[in-house]
């Protein structure tokens, strides 16, 4: 029994990393062969463990980006209650808006964003994955806005804060098409002109 409690702390980082490891491989395959293209044993290959190791974690290809997706969203909603805690929300947002953009034009974040809604349109069980996802980032976003809002002195309604975070979200994931378009976008320009636009945004009357 002691023996079993002293290893669980162990074996719940590797597992962790073991995933983690997983992810990254699959991303870089998904990202050069798409969804269809990539075989589980393509990504043990890149990963540099076998297929049982695979199928041990994940049970398919799917669950791989719903683990992606998962960690994808929990970066967010870290960001947007980091955002709610800060002194100065409307700053906050300002601020972290030049790495949203950097983030967003990253050419392999965008191509491996773009293969998961591509496949998303094709796949229900994905579309399910990202849509849910996508509710509760909007939700937190919404929240966050409305913090900011409220702060300086506006009531609004679900309907505003809804539209509000829906071209928040627009404008930064538009960044990952713009990333594959014009590979040699200026960021810093468009990194100023998203405060601009972020900054006029939440102000609005």
């Amino acid at each position: 029994m002691h023996a079993a409690v002293a290893a669980e702390p162990t074996e719940i980082p590797r597992a962790d990393a073991r995933r983690a490891q997983i992810r990254a491989a699959a991303a870089e395959c998904f990202r050069q062969h798409g969804f269809h293209g990539t075989s589980i044993a393509q990504i043990s290959k890149r990963a540099g463990m076998s297929t049982g190791h695979i199928y041990h974690y994940f049970a398919n290809k799917e669950a791989i980006i719903a683990d992606i997706v998962a960690q994808d969203l929990a970066r967010l909603l870290t960001l947007t209650a980091e955002l709610r805690a800060a002194k100065d929300v409307k700053a906050a947002m300002i601020a972290r808006a030049v790495e949203g953009v950097q983030d967003n034009l990253d050419p392999e974040t965008a191509g491996l964003q773009l293969e998961i809604v591509a496949e998303a349109a094709r796949n229900p069980n994905i579309a399910a994955i990202v849509q849910a996802a996508d509710r509760q980032c909007l939700a937190s976003l919404a929240e966050t806005i409305r913090t900011q809002r409220r702060a300086a002195g506006h009531q609004d309604s679900e309907a505003t804060l809804a539209g509000m975070a829906e071209t928040l979200a627009a404008m930064f994931e538009g960044l990952q098409i713009r990333a594959i378009r014009n590979p040699d976008i200026d960021r810093e320009a468009v990194a100023t002109a998203f405060r601009h636009m972020v900054g006029a945004l939440l102000t609005q009357t």
